[in-house]
């Protein structure tokens, strides 16, 4: 009963902050991203009947705390559909920097939630396993199902799940993202709480469902520009109401600034280029492939380390096992 998964971390495109509840991780409204590849996070899972307890361990690191309570939340729910009563043993390994906003909790639930499903012998669809590792990380619901997905809000897992959105291959194949890392420690959590507090957040409420309309048509034109336009947009109006919380954090860096700049110089001359960030100082730079190499350049150029990666797939079961 050991099973290893790999998955991609998401760039959010119409993003979401605030919980509608806490617990089981519903959002106030529909949320929409791209998984990124072929940064991935890969874990190992077993339910083991000779361990005292759970053993969670990250980057080589021990669990504890409230990362241990939110891995539990995804491991308990796949012990009561299984009926399971074993402790369990997880391992994951990154490929890339957590912790920066580059989505790694959104590709360690997604790949904890398969690993614990394929461990515990359950046959569940993908949407299905979106709603377990939602417990984790509403964001790792979308790297279940990968490429261009959607989670839907709802009050239940009928609802609250996450579906791919259909996209012209032709435009997934042509999108890259250059991956700017501006390491800055940050906390999603937090975020939540101070944007669900800010006196903007319900006009955020008031305004996404029409980004929301804007993402899902655009994408299924296969618009790069109207996708990543409404991508960069979004991301200012989502980081407005964590700043104006109650504890007025701004997360950006001088660097995240730089990198906006650079990154409206070329689309002055010309190139299809776009910023987008989540939560955190580090910036995706969407651009074409044509055009990836020069924009790495350029990105790099500001002093931070750069990496071009591509539309992802969704989490799988694969990878050589970490115990």
């Amino acid at each position: 009963m050991k099973a290893t998964a790999t998955a991609h971390p998401i760039q959010g495109l119409v993003k979401y902050h605030g919980m509608r509840d806490d617990q089981r991780r519903l959002p106030y409204h529909d949320s929409i991203s791209v998984c990124t590849a072929p940064a991935r996070t890969t874990t190992t899972a077993a339910f083991d009947g000779s361990l005292e307890r759970d053993r969670y361990v990250v980057d080589g690191e021990t669990v504890t705390g409230r990362g241990a309570e939110r891995i539990r939340s995804v491991v308990d729910e796949v012990r009561d559909r299984a009926d399971i009563d074993r402790p369990v043993r997880l391992e994951s390994e990154n490929s890339f920097r957590t912790n920066v906003g580059l989505g790694s909790s959104a590709s360690g639930f997604a790949a904890a939630a398969m690993s614990l499903v394929e461990a515990a012998g359950l046959d569940l669809g993908r949407p299905t396993v979106s709603t377990i590792a939602r417990r984790g990380s509403a964001s790792a619901a979308r790297a279940v199902t990968g490429g261009f997905s959607t989670l839907s809000a709802g009050l239940n897992d009928a609802d609250c799940r996450s579906e791919r959105v259909a996209v012209p291959s032709e435009f997934a194949e042509s999108v890259r993202v250059v991956a700017a890392l501006v390491p800055a420690y940050k906390e999603t959590e937090a975020a939540h709480t101070e944007a669900a507090e800010s006196h903007m957040f319900q006009a955020r409420l008031a305004h996404v469902h029409e980004q929301l309309g804007a993402m899902r048509d655009a994408l299924r034109e296969g618009s790069f520009e109207r996708v990543f336009d409404t991508a960069e947009h979004d991301s200012l109006s989502l980081a407005a109401t964590t700043m104006t919380g109650p504890a007025g954090w701004v997360y950006w860096q001088p660097q995240t600034l730089e990198i906006f700049e650079t990154v409206r110089e070329l689309r002055a001359a010309g190139l299809p280029v776009y910023f987008s960030v989540d939560t955190g100082a580090s910036v995706y730079v969407n651009t074409t492939a044509e055009h990836a190499d020069r924009v790495e350049t350029e990105i790099a150029n500001c002093g931070v380390e750069t990496r071009i990666w591509e539309v992802g797939g969704p989490a799988r079961i694969d990878g050589t096992p970490l115990f």
